[in-house]
């Protein structure tokens, strides 16, 4: 026997090629001129014996008689015993166009370029969704029956399936797979689509939550998967058993999972937490349908849907799958399968080979450049507090991967040494002096820069003072938190203020706040730093909810202690645990890439959990540390010459057990 196949280099088609060759015969494929080397790729796949026997033919199914030569249909005339039309859209994202083209027109003229060969059959491959939104049990007898066919995908499937029926001269088979997966036993598959929405959802869940912990979820829905081997196996089977033409067979799971038992199959392949309570939405079912279409179109509300659909990488259209209440009734196609040992796997089976398949080769994550030359090459970076410390070294790291670093702080002279070491390393620095502290200074600083080299890309308050007395000692000294709040709140704010139209008009910017660890914890003798960084954070998270839709991030630091110069005044910290500069770096760096709306410590997520949960516990716990733990002379006015710099076993054990921790 002879074949002829469409879609031969696609993912049903080439698994499809792979059972085929098994047979004897000449293998004719369909091929656009531009995809050869998926071909190559098909015969490399094949047995040497196999891929010998391969013809291609060389045509778009989106052209009338598929775009054949005469010369190709009179070779193939009466020479074709199975035409198999495996080409079409499977994507449910697709526009309307491409399906209407690649399934609608495009079984219209591979009907027609099969009749033109005379081939002795024609095997279209369908889908279930030419039942649409059928509610009950649909036969493979049934197709008029259908459903609220309005999504562009089960429509094309309904209307090309409807070609077959009505236009096609020749005998016919159609076979309506359910949702494809990977192949069960290597979870093979070549794009996201169906199920395979939901795996980020389960992805993120996973790495959030710990397995035992019980999840609410929706039990709506029907969903019907199965693997690709059984598809291709099954469609090969019934294509050569006698007396079936005019038939239409469901390539489906005798089982149909709603979306919660779906979900949770997967999540158990994915080592993550279960659904363990599951509602069903029809619970709303007691609002009245016009109430229910009002609030759905209320824009904060479409707007919710599209950022909770875009967080977890869903396509709106995805939710129509929520919607599934069709029952396939395959009990033909089981009956022809019976004595085959062609079997549907349950999908407990091979969920597992599924899941770490996407994971390893689909995952979007994947496909993201996650290096900090793809964030920052040829961006502008502006740095504040960037003569020393980590501001400095930050300036160093970037300027290496590529961006264009300005550096301001206030002496001129330590910004040109760092700028002489980012250039000597092949970077690019700008430097201008500024005093954060002073209002006007800022406005023209950002004026400056904007005039000189263009809109600023990210910005990093780094710049700030720390003040560590206690509240006792701070009684007559209330210009410590107007300093503290004038540096560190005001003029970071200040310099956000400034930096954000540009922003806004480019569509892109990210926002990235040096913060401090004492905001997680609220340490005793840090009340002005803590204050003045809480308000900077206060003010970037109110902030950030009204910029999310322009792509501009805004993310908070929480640094821990870090041994720059800030910290030499208190001589105890010289006992205590404290990130080295690089490693504080590497923090930004992560901001930079990630963009998370916090960076912090494992010990800083620690102890915001604690005051969450057991904020007395916290607050006694920090009156310790606070009676351990004394001022230092320069907080109660004496000279640090007059400090001693011995610490106690007690205090070092506290310093290693809180590493990071100011005290």
């Amino acid at each position: 026997m002879n074949y002829f196949v469409t879609g031969a280099t696609g993912f049903i088609g080439g698994f499809f090629m792979e059972q085929l060759v098994a047979r004897q015969g000449q293998l004719y494929v369909l091929v656009r001129e531009a995809s050869t080397g998926k071909l190559d790729a098909l015969k490399a796949r094949l047995p040497a014996s196999a891929a010998q026997r391969i013809t291609p033919v060389y045509g778009d199914i989106t052209a009338p008689n598929m775009g054949l030569s005469a010369n190709d249909l009179g070779m193939l005339k009466g020479n074709v015993d199975h035409f198999f039309h495996f080409a079409a859209i499977y994507d449910m994202a697709a526009d309307e166009a491409s399906q209407i083209a690649g399934n609608i027109n495009g079984t219209a003229n591979a009907v027609q370029a099969a009749q033109a060969m005379q081939a002795a059959c024609f095997h279209h491959v369908s889908s279930i969704a030419v039942s649409g939104l059928f509610k009950g049990t649909f036969t493979e007898d049934m197709f008029d029956e259908a459903q609220n066919l309005d999504h562009a995908y089960f429509r094309t499937k309904h209307e090309s399936e409807k070609v077959v029926r009505q236009h096609c001269k020749i005998p016919f088979r159609i076979y309506r797979p359910a949702a494809v997966l990977g192949h069960s036993r290597t979870g093979e598959i070549d794009k996201i689509d169906g199920p395979y929405y939901s795996f980020k959802m389960i992805q993120k869940i996973r790495d959030a939550l710990p397995k035992w912990m019980p999840l609410v979820g929706v039990e709506s829905g029907l969903n019907n998967v199965v693997p690709v081997d059984f598809v291709v196996r099954a469609i090969d089977h019934i294509a050569h058993v006698e007396g079936q033409d005019g038939g239409c067979f469901h390539i489906t799971d005798p089982d149909h999972y709603s979306t919660g038992e779906m979900m949770n199959i997967f999540a158990e392949a994915a080592h993550a937490p279960k659904f363990t309570l599951r509602f069903d939405p029809k619970v709303f079912n007691f609002m009245p349908p016009v109430l229910k279409d009002l609030l759905a179109k209320l824009p904060p509300v479409k707007r919710l849907k599209s950022a909770m659909f875009e967080r977890f990488g869903l396509p709106e259209s995805a939710a129509i799958l929520m919607k599934y209440e069709t029952r396939y009734d395959s009990r033909r196609t089981q009956a022809l399968l019976a004595d085959s040992g062609i079997n549907v796997p349950k999908l407990t089976t091979y969920a597992p080979q599924v899941w770490d398949y996407w994971e390893r080769n689909l995952d979007p994550d994947l496909f993201i450049d996650r290096t900090l030359e793809g964030q920052v090459s040829d961006r502008l970076v502006l740095i504040t507090g960037a003569s020393a410390g980590i501001g400095k070294a930050t300036a160093l790291r970037l300027a290496k991967a590529g961006a264009t670093v300005i550096l301001t702080a206030r002496s001129m002279e330590k910004l040109e040494e760092t700028k002489t070491q980012i250039e000597a390393d092949g970077g690019r620095a700008h430097c201008y002096t500024v005093d954060i502290a002073d209002m006007e200074a800022c406005d023209r600083v950002v004026a400056e820069i904007e005039k000189d080299l263009g809109q600023v890309d990210i910005l990093i308050n780094n710049a700030g003072r720390s003040i560590r007395r206690s509240v006792e000692l701070a009684y007559d000294r209330f210009h410590d938190f107007e300093r503290t709040m004038q540096l560190n709140y005001f003029g970071a704010l200040r310099m956000i203020l400034r930096v954000l139209p540009g922003m806004t008009a480019k569509r892109r910017g990210h926002i990235i706040n040096i913060s401090s660890m004492g905001v997680l914890n609220y340490p005793p003798r840090f009340s002005a730093y803590v204050a003045s960084k809480s308000a900077l954070e206060a003010f970037s998270i109110c902030a950030a909810s009204e910029f999310s839709d322009k792509n501009i991030s805004f993310t908070n630091i929480n640094m821990p202690l870090v041994r720059t110069e800030m910290i030499a005044p208190t001589k105890i910290y010289e006992y205590a645990p404290a990130l080295e500069v690089s490693e504080a770096v590497d923090l930004v760096v992560e901001a930079v890439i990630n963009k998370p709306k916090r960076v912090a410590t494992g010990m800083g997520r620690f102890l915001s959990v604690m005051g969450a949960l057991f904020p007395k516990f916290v607050e006694i716990t920090n009156n310790a540390t606070f009676r351990m733990f004394p001022d230092s002379q320069a907080a109660k006015g004496s000279k640090p010459a007059q400090e001693s710099t011995e610490a106690t076993s007690e205090q070092v054990a506290m310093a290693a057990l809180m590493k990071g921790v100011h005290f």
